[in-house]
């Protein structure tokens, strides 16, 4: 495929839609705009509507569309001479207008939404919301609330416990945004942490923790993107999940978030939009609580809210086994966490909500804490609580399509602008910046890792294989690149308005959308920075990477403690 066609045209959509998202705030808007104007640019570039919607579209030119029109059966003899120009220009005009509108409905938004993956994602969602919405109005998280509190006394308290239940819930990053954001509104209100803050908890921890963890929906992915990959380079030498483990230490972007996620909390210092949304948090009227506005159940308990996640967790683990299993021909062969990152993530996840959404609402029953009537409206209430951040999903995941390589190619592109002159000890910094540079325009870190992974992969090998460097599963700029891809997508993916994950974390913490962007973006470039300076560029030279976490961390305190002010200060 070409990936001149479109070249710095393929960027358009993306920017369209984050720039109108960041000035008009309507996001859903936002990211439609972007999808039509990436349809209108395929409909006048090379490609035309297969038969197949899911298919590429190949090349059609206006004499095609002239010669089909002639084949059905206009006389051009008897048409005037000089209206003949005008009729094939209308007819022309009509053809790409119906064109459009098939790409756009059809192979684009329709494709997008019955996609079975999507639709996964989509009742997963939906059925977790429910299921904290029942939750709510059973009294299970207040009673939850009430366990926390000894332990959440201050400002600072509780987003030390906000960040370390975000830890603990590392088996997905959609699980963590939507159970973290919602059962720990109660609590930052009451000590009026802003929602802008809660958010950036909820986020900054969720995407990291799930793209470390051993056991999560995201290994699986990663794994794969690095064997496919390396494999494509025919390095066969090693498998990809010890690559995938070697890389860890090099994802600095990732442990630098996560670790600054609790210096902020810790220190309780802030700056930028941030602080400015703590103060105004801090001086605003007191929110009411959930029990002052709704009737008192009794029969509630804290495990009432533990056991159906513990429920989620282990349903998800035993589906992704089951369905792991199933992708080895000897699974003797194969280690538990292999079998776990080979697993149908989408399925487990799908069934384990639908679990734990029936275990609550079983519970609320049993227990009497509602009846039918009121276990329907809160799972009724649930549903349309997502609606808009499902939405936002959907044209999230048909814009990325368009920027895929399919369509716009726009990351192929981004990769060629570098050119492959590229000094080898600046791939783990170039890696992290394209990655974070895709992620940030396409709002998705595993597409970009999906795009990217083959890309700087072969870039490395080819570099690596030129400067006459021997290759091995070890090799700091090999883990360096890689890493760097992984991290770039996730550092990318938390500054985008058109975000999954984004949308989710202001959505579940009652934050409005841009509002969540717009305090987190500055702390995400500032670790993003460091991540540079301290980590892929030191590294690239020959520097242990542990050393580098530990001077990268060092100066966050630093800069935190010279930059950063506490909300009660003036």
């Amino acid at each position: 495929m070409d990936t001149e066609t479109y070249g710095w045209l393929s960027l358009l959509p993306p920017l369209v839609a984050i720039t109108m998202a960041i000035i008009s705030r309507r996001v859903l808007i936002s990211l439609f705009t972007g999808v039509v104007i990436g349809a209108m640019l395929i409909v006048n570039g090379p490609f035309v509507i297969p038969s197949d919607p899911n298919a590429p579209i190949p090349n059609e030119t206006a004499e095609g569309v002239e010669t089909e029109t002639i084949a059905a059966g206009i006389d051009d003899e008897s048409t005037e001479a000089a209206d003949e120009p005008k009729e094939k220009t209308a007819r022309t005009t009509v053809g790409a207008i119906n064109q459009f509108f098939v790409l756009l409905c059809e192979t684009l938004l329709w494709a997008n939404l019955i996609d079975g993956d999507h639709l996964r994602v989509f009742a997963f969602t939906a059925m977790m919301s429910c299921m904290v919405s029942v939750m709510h109005k059973g009294g299970a998280m207040q009673a939850l609330v009430r366990l926390l509190e000894p332990f959440a006394q201050g400002r600072r308290g509780s987003q030390v416990i906000t960040w370390l239940i975000g830890l603990l819930i590392f088996f997905d990053d959609y699980a963590n945004t939507l159970l973290v954001g919602s059962s720990m509104q109660a609590v930052t209100d009451r000590w009026k942490i802003s929602r802008e803050k809660l958010a950036y908890l909820v986020d900054s921890t969720a995407a990291p923790v799930a793209g470390l963890a051993l056991i999560s929906t995201w290994v699986a992915t990663e794994i794969s993107f690095i064997e496919d990959g390396l494999v494509a380079q025919h390095v066969t030498f090693t498998s990809g999940f010890a690559v995938f483990v070697n890389t860890i230490p090099y994802r600095f972007y990732v442990l630098l978030a996560l670790a600054y996620v609790a210096i902020v909390a810790i220190t309780g210092r802030d700056f930028g939009p941030m602080l400015r949304a703590e103060k105004q948090a801090l001086n605003a009227q007191p929110k009411p609580q959930a029990s002052e506005s709704e009737p008192e159940t009794p029969h509630s308990s804290w495990y009432d809210a533990i056991l159906p996640v513990a429920v989620i967790l282990f349903v998800t683990l035993y589906l992704l086994t089951v369905t792991g299993l199933g992708s080895f021909d000897d699974p003797t062969q194969a280690s538990w966490l292999e079998i776990i990152g080979s697993g149908d993530s989408y399925v487990a996840l799908q069934y384990a909500a639908v679990l734990g959404l029936l275990v609550t609402a079983a519970l609320t029953f049993l227990k009497r804490q509602l009846n039918l009537t009121e276990i329907q409206s809160a799972i009724r209430d649930g549903a349309m609580f997502v609606v808009p951040a499902l939405g936002i999903l959907w044209f999230s995941w048909t814009l990325s399509t368009l920027t895929g390589e399919e369509y716009l190619n726009t990351g192929t592109y981004l990769a060629d602008c570098i050119g492959s002159s590229l000094p080898v000890f600046l791939l783990p910094t170039v890696s992290f910046v394209l990655a974070g540079a895709v992620a940030f325009a396409t709002g998705t870190s595993w597409g970009t890792m999906g795009l990217l992974m083959p890309l700087v992969i072969k870039l490395t090998v080819q570099l690596m294989t030129n400067e006459q460097l021997t290759i091995t599963s070890e090799d700091p700029i090999l883990l360096g690149a890689i890493g760097g891809v992984l991290a770039g997508a996730i550092f990318g993916d938390h500054c985008s308005p058109i975000s999954d994950t984004t949308v989710l974390s202001s959505q579940a913490s009652g934050c409005e959308h841009i509002a969540h962007v717009r305090t987190q973006l500055p702390y995400a470039i500032l670790v993003g920075v460091v991540s540079i300076l301290f980590g892929t560029l030191p590294v690239g030279l020959g520097f242990p990477a542990s050393i580098c976490c530990v001077v990268g961390l060092v100066v966050l305190i630093g800069f935190t403690y010279a930059i950063g002010r506490t909300s009660e200060s003036d």
